[in-house]
């Protein structure tokens, strides 16, 4: 996982579009519907802060760790004056908390940004140790067929109001997409200041999953087309699994 520092900057303006309060709404509809207590999230790679501070609005008490300073800067001030809402800067590989939480949530394909399957592993095993018994842990991936076929080697565009991103996906044999962001943010007098950013995203099997959640004492409750109760379709781009923690 890189440092995302000239991402950072700009996430915000990239993910307008993300519908954060309706991903908000399904975490509070999931966690009270198959959750045991509805008090402690712990929002995984949380990022700018933006759904952390969403779930505050349902009433939860939320943790918001990320690896990055810079997200995590943003996400700072984006709190300030919410109550209910905290921040670590943490690895998930290497989650240290005080205490356990009634659900963790790991959404946005942040885990397929993990740079290999020993890190994924280590990350389901510190959840486990975090969540409590009949707890829940919810995340997401992006799936085999929105690699191949919607990532590809495909290039985007994004023309803002003193912004433009030029991304450029190459993507490997065994399904990994790296994404080459250039940044051009305007300056004064008609000027530009390139920023530039590499990302890579990587495939997690479905049976992976299964064996992962197995071995750290989850019981899979369901499987779900992206942000929905929907079932999975081959042409699903984004996977919800929603998890129970087994009692110890």
């Amino acid at each position: 996982m890189g440092g995302y520092g000239d991402l950072a900057r700009f996430y915000d303006r990239l993910t307008e579009n993300v519908g954060y309060g309706e991903i908000a709404e399904l975490i509070d509809l999931l966690v009270r519907k198959y959750g045991s207590e509805h008090e402690v999230i712990v929002d995984l790679a949380c990022g700018t802060g933006t759904l952390s501070v969403e779930l505050v609005k349902f009433g939860y008490d939320v943790i918001g760790v990320d690896s990055s300073e810079d997200m995590l800067a943003a996400a700072f001030d984006k709190a300030e004056g919410a109550e209910g809402v905290s921040f670590l800067c943490q690895d998930m590989t290497e989650l240290s908390l005080w205490g356990a939480a009634d659900a963790v949530i790991c959404v946005l394909d942040s885990l397929n940004h993990l740079d290999n399957e020993h890190q994924l592993e280590r990350t389901f095993s510190a959840v486990s140790d975090h969540v409590c018994d009949g707890g829940l842990f919810i995340f997401d991936l992006n799936t085999e067929y929105k690699h191949r076929e919607i990532l590809a080697d495909n290039a985007f565009c994004y023309d803002l109001d003193g912004l433009f991103c030029s991304w450029q996906n190459e993507t490997a044999e065994d399904g990994t997409v790296t994404e080459y962001l250039n940044f051009f943010e305007e300056q004064e007098e008609g000027t530009y200041q390139r920023y530039s950013e590499e990302i890579a995203e990587r495939i997690y099997s479905d049976a992976l999953i299964m064996r992962l959640l197995t071995a750290y004492g989850f019981e899979l409750i369901g499987r779900f087309d992206g942000f929905s109760e929907e079932p999975v379709r081959d042409n699903s781009q984004r996977i919800l699994y929603v998890c129970k923690r087994l009692d110890r």
